[in-house]
């Protein structure tokens, strides 16, 4: 936990900019800004999978001058800050030039398969690990077990989730740059205002539950709950996974969300509206607002949040791990995976390089955590320098607490129907155990659709 006041930040975007990070990553529909990942065509727009020469990038690059483009969707306030590891790269290795070409999100799920079916296609890029096995399925990106084995990369060198979250059918097709979980942010102005202790924020449902009452004797809403997949789609998700429960079976051949498990959960949240802690049928991002205006204590939110929180002069505000409010320590997460496309012409030189800037960047990281991440990599995460930024450091500790959703091609083509249920529950004051059910129903004919078309 950290104190803040008018801390500046790097990073002043608004929530709508740090909601990139997610863009493309949870398969949402209908919220301003976010785009499905993992929809679109069965068609294999890769050629078969090239391994290349050069020892997977271990031995270095020391052939001819070579040009490689480097895709991303880091359109935010994170941009700037990948953009300086590229410019230090290109500077340390001046026969490999790598140019940053960065697009929302949205647009470069759709551009980077077809630009690998024209032989256009990059030779680095990133992922959102939820969208890697459709990529891989789809031969849109290469196999990197050769840079594993290589590097001697292995699960000991980075967190073990994100790192098993970059296997599919047995093989690595990516590795993990970050991890980026939902924190517990709080304004330690409210709390003064409700009798409560500002350096100790709740820790499990108890203790939160008790705030929250305190807050309402106050006339104070504690914790507004948004009806949008961000963020109260992601704070159910986390809620799922404390109560014991899964979004899906590990093979995604069942929805689990309507099991007990979610029931509870989204239960728990709907009650924020109907006790009184939460306004109604807020709108997007107003949740995070409120918090800024001194209007709610609580917000759940995304690790980014710490650089938007850090902008507004004169807030006083912390952050802390989710309180454990199901009984089992756990929180959602995304990750930024790096993955090489597949080349339509193979060519031994640039894949070489493509590989030695990987693993370059992925040693780098602590630039990056500055944009709000938890490196993947152990070595960084565990140094001086990062536990020096106090509040990236404090979420990082629940590293072994995380989840992805499983590593299924399509899999995100599900998660619109769990939105469905999340906004009818809060914005409409249904049956949490009946829209769960309803959802997980449409959800199960989406993924025996997908399995069909996949394969597998």
């Amino acid at each position: 936990m950290t104190n803040h006041t008018t801390t500046p930040s790097p990073l002043p975007g608004g929530p709508l900019a740090r909601r990139t990070i997610l863009s493309g990553a949870l398969g949402l529909a209908g919220a301003a800004g976010l785009a499905a990942c993992g929809s679109g065509s069965s068609g294999v727009p890769g050629q078969a999978p090239q391994t290349p020469g050069g020892a997977g990038g271990a031995t270095g690059y020391s052939g001819p001058k070579v040009s490689l483009q480097f895709w991303n969707g880091f359109t935010g306030g994170d941009g700037p800050f990948m953009k300086k590891l590229v410019d230090q790269f290109n500077t340390e290795h001046p026969n490999i030039a790598v140019s940053m070409n960065t697009m929302q999100w949205a647009d470069y799920y759709t551009k980077l398969p077809a630009a690998v079916t024209s032989g256009k296609g990059p030779e680095i890029g990133i992922m959102h690990v939820d969208s890697v096995a459709t990529n891989a399925a789809r031969k849109v990106i290469q196999p990197l077990d050769d840079v594993a084995s290589a590097l001697k990369l292995s699960e000991t060198d980075f967190a073990p989730v994100p790192w098993k979250a970059g296997l599919y059918n047995g093989q690595r097709y990516s590795i993990p740059l970050d991890v980026h979980p939902l924190g517990f942010f709080y304004n330690k102005s409210v709390m003064e205002k409700a009798g409560l202790d500002p350096e100790k924020p709740p820790t499990n449902a108890d203790e939160y539950g008790a705030a929250l009452d305190a807050m309402k004797s106050k006339g104070l809403q504690g914790h507004w709950a948004s009806p949008f997949p961000f963020t109260g789609g992601l704070t159910v998700q986390s809620l799922i996974y404390q109560f014991g429960g899964a979004l899906f079976s590990d093979d995604a051949s069942e929805v689990l969300w309507a099991d007990e498990p979610g029931v509870k959960a989204m239960t728990w949240f709907q009650d924020l509206v109907k006790n009184g802690h939460s306004a109604p049928k807020i709108a997007q991002d107003a949740d995070l607002v409120a918090l800024e205006n001194g209007k709610t204590a609580f917000n759940w939110n995304g690790i980014w949040t710490i650089n938007t929180l850090g902008a507004k002069s004169g807030l006083q505000w912390g952050v802390a791990p989710l309180p454990n409010i199901g009984g089992t320590k756990a929180a959602w997460a995304g990750s930024h995976q790096f993955v090489l496309p597949t080349l339509r012409t193979p060519d031994e030189n640039k894949s070489t390089a493509a590989r030695v800037f990987l693993n370059w960047i992925s040693t780098k990281s602590i630039e990056w955590a500055k944009g709000g991440q938890v490196p993947a990599r152990n070595s960084v995460r565990e140094s001086a320098e990062f536990k020096a930024l106090k509040d990236q450091s404090t979420l990082a500790t629940q590293i072994d607490d995380l989840h992805f959703l499983p590593a299924v091609a399509g899999i995100g083509d599900a998660m619109p129907e769990f939105d469905k249920a999340l906004n009818l529950a809060i914005n409409g004051g249904q049956d949490p155990a009946k829209v769960l059910g309803d959802a997980a129903g449409r959800a199960t004919k989406i993924l025996e659709a997908n399995k069909k078309k996949y394969g597998g």
